[in-house]
């Protein structure tokens, strides 16, 4: 009998985290610790004809200046792997000052290391380098002509085309064709805490506490770059102050405060800088997307073609899965989609909040809102026409689904059905008011190696749950806590949930919204190995009330087995533990995910609703108001999903109306690397939001049903926002952020 799971509780970590007592990476504090500081390249694309360091090595508390010339080189640069699969996941496969070329502005090209923070600060001012420019592409338009068809992008893993029926048949048969083209600006993550790795050698033990969303990734990375064994190094991350994908890989700077630790033999803090943010670790890619689609008369869809160019580095083939959810969102017989990719002078791009299905669904989902008028029906009409019960990529059954639900609850709670269709129609005062929604969706994905947890109980009831994940957020410690109580059968106070370390059993990085299904089934299994063990001795035991029992007919409440049918059979876990003579008893539990071929199709879905106000002398978009109603399979807790999905949202509203970086094309540099000048959601734009949660039976995902709500928030807000802008202004929009001049 569960009674944790579900419930809203409280955050484990809240206390720690508002009182200052959680240390985070940058925090740790070691006996002798030195402070490096990155210099970054100025310029896109160069050689380095001379870099002077005398000046640096000069200046007060200056321990060491590493550059191309003194810095080792690295083992081997692993390949380019999502951090998710279990294996050293580098954000690029290029590793820096290994020699004199520069392919990316703030590419690494010395480090400063001193005793305090500001004297590495101003060394790295003194710091002269001379380059030899060569050409360089840093945007979209320098480098159209140069595009190109990968084999396959996302390291590998999603082929670059891909496609089922006749497109050209397809559209053909349809009685409306719709063209449309939509760009996007390249997007930074700029979490509150900036990347951070403090890093101690002890011998040839290396100790990182590293700003990361993969503890295990880390090690296996900088394990592979520095050629030690990975049981040499310790990585440890008990607090982290966002992540949003870019702490999802591993970037230079991890290794490069090992390399200096290793070189001044003590202990080295490298903090990236705001600015260094923005060049360090990864993006979201400037893009564009092209979308055909065709449809009969009754709004049914007969062909979808779904084109992406964008950039990647001058070394891999990188680019976001832009068109996973939107080639299984709804039924179409004819579908076709081709990632173009341009070699340029960034730094490859990466995970970025929801990535790959915000864009791929913005360019879907407004098309199909233009369709829906075109055709004169309703868009939420439209959608639930073409809505689907199988995959349309595999014919496999949804493992589960709830959309229908989603779309019916969702709207009812905004009142959609009574708003007027047509755009223009309503106002308050001077404002324009407009409605608008999106289907949401994301992919439910598997780590390919078994997730792994321990569980002790002590003879005094306390339970410990160990597993190597990281809580960067989110709430996983939290919701780990109530599914270890629920499964071994204690309260939820007698239970401490350790994490963040890789001496713990391990676990895939926490990315692809993958985290509660992957952690919870590995810690259910632990702890529900735990209850049967001390069952099944309770059973084996002549002094016990239960000897002899079935085990299928003891249920655990509070601590105490006792027969389902005659509660007043029983005895607690402390009791048996203690005639024992036992002070703890120990289970450890597994869970191996199914392989690539499943039975059965694998995401998760919403629908979201968004109200905005245009003003049509200013062009001031306020979005007023938005609705939620996702199905992510079980809730874990009930109050931490909704705040994942609310904070979705809101980063919904940044991708839509602020969010953008200008790339600066005489340097290759970001032209508002700052978080003065890179608009985020803040308060004040944030609405009224109300989030559903509907829960559906999954009973395939994982053993407790649960699916991610981590990204799914973000997917359909920022369409939605556009849509009802259209129903506001009457003005469609196909660019991202959407701009005060979209609407003058």
């Amino acid at each position: 009998m569960t009674t944790a799971i579900g419930q809203p509780v409280d955050r484990v970590d809240g206390t720690a985290k508002v009182t200052g007592s959680g240390r985070y990476s940058a925090e740790i504090r070691l006996t002798g610790t030195t402070y490096a500081v990155i210099v970054g390249a100025r310029v896109a694309s160069a050689t380095i004809d001379s870099i002077d360091t005398s000046h640096a090595e000069r200046a007060e508390g200056v321990l060491a200046v590493l550059t191309h010339h003194n810095l080792p080189q690295v083992a081997a640069v692993p390949p380019l792997l999502p951090s998710l699969a279990g294996h050293a996941a580098p954000g690029e496969t290029f590793f820096p000052m290994q020699d004199n070329v520069v392919h990316y502005a703030g590419q690494p090209i010395a480090l400063v290391i001193a005793d305090t923070h500001e004297r590495a600060e101003h060394a790295a001012s003194l710091v002269h380098v001379r380059y030899h420019r060569t050409a360089s592409i840093t945007t979209l338009e320098e480098g159209r002509e140069h595009a190109y068809e990968p084999d396959a992008i996302f390291a590998g893993f999603i082929p670059a085309r891909t496609q089922r029926g006749d497109v050209e048949a397809g559209l053909a048969e349809a009685s409306v064709r719709l063209n449309r083209t939509f760009r996007y600006a390249a997007n930074h993550h700029n979490p509150i805490e900036p990347s951070a790795t403090t890093a101690v050698w002890d011998g040839d033990r290396l100790t990182l506490y590293d700003a990361t969303q993969g503890v295990a990734a880390s090690q296996l990375t900088v394990a592979a770059l520095l050629g030690i064994p990975a049981a040499n190094v310790r990585v440890i991350s008990h607090y982290i102050g966002g992540g949003f994908g870019c702490k999802a890989m591993v970037w230079p700077h991890v290794a490069l405060s090992a390399m200096a630790a290793r070189h001044i033999g003590r202990p080295v803090k490298l903090v990236l800088t705001r600015e260094q943010m923005f060049s360090s670790c990864g993006h979201r890619e400037e893009q564009e997307q092209h979308i055909e689609v065709g449809a009969r008369t009754d709004g049914r869809l007969t062909a979808l073609r779904h084109h992406k160019l964008s950039l990647t580095s001058p070394f891999d083939d990188w680019a976001e899965p832009s068109m996973g959810v939107a080639a299984m969102a709804y039924a179409c017989p004819n579908y076709e989609s081709v990632y173009r990719l341009i070699k340029s002078n960034t730094m490859t791009p990466t995970f970025t909040r929801g990535p790959g299905e915000t864009s791929g669904m913005f360019a879907l989902e407004t098309t199909l809102d233009e369709l829906a008028y075109v055709l004169g029906i309703d868009p939420l009409e439209l959608r639930m026409r073409n809505r689907t019960d199988v995959d349309p990529t595999s014919g496999k059954p949804w493992s589960s689904n709830g959309l229908l639900e989603c779309y019916q609850r969702a709207a009812q709670r905004f009142g959609w059905h009574d708003r007027d269709p047509a755009p223009r129609s309503r106002r308050d005062g001077n404002w324009l008011i407009g409605s608008g929604m999106a289907t949401s969706g994301y992919p439910v994905y598997f780590p390919p190696q078994p997730q792994r947890a321990r569980a002790r109980i002590y003879a005094d009831g306390n339970v410990i749950v160990q597993t190597g994940t990281q809580d960067f957020g989110t709430g996983s410690a939290t919701a780990m806590t109530q599914v270890a109580a629920d499964a071994i059968g204690v309260a939820l106070r007698c239970v401490r949930f350790e994490y963040g370390d890789t001496d713990l059993p391990s676990t895939a990085a926490s990315v692809g919204s993958a985290g509660s299904g992957m952690v919870s089934a590995a810690v259910h299994n632990a702890a529900a190995a735990l209850r049967d063990q001390l069952i099944g001795q309770a059973i084996a035991d002549e002094n016990s009330p239960l000897h002899g029992a079935d085990p299928s007919a003891v249920a655990v409440t509070d601590g105490r087995m006792a027969l389902r049918e005659r509660t007043d059979i029983g005895e607690t876990y402390a009791a048996v533990l203690q005639r024992h003579f036992m002070t703890d008893a120990e289970a450890s539990g597994s869970w191996t995910p199914p392989g690539q071929d499943v039975p059965c199709g694998l995401a998760t879905f919403g629908a979201q609703f968004a109200e905005v106000a245009v003003d049509p002398d200013l062009g001031i978009i306020r979005v007023r108001r938005m609705v939620g109603a996702f199905a992510p399979g079980r809730v874990l807790n009930a109050k931490t999903a909704r705040s994942q999905l609310v904070g979705g949202m809101i980063w919904g509203i940044g991708q839509a109306l602020l969010e953008g970086t200008v790339m600066d094309s005489r340097d290759g540099r970001w032209a508002n690397a700052s978080l003065g000048e890179y608009l985020v959601p803040v308060n004040a734009d944030a609405p009224d939001i109300e989030v559903e949660l509907v829960e559906v039976e999954d009973k395939f995902v994982n053993p407790l049903g649960v699916k991610g709500v981590g990204e799914i928030g973000m997917v359909g807000t920022a369409p939605a926002i556009a849509n009802a802008i259209f129903h506001a202004t009457g003005r469609r929009i196909h660019e991202l952020p959407i701009r005060l001049e979209h609407l003058l």
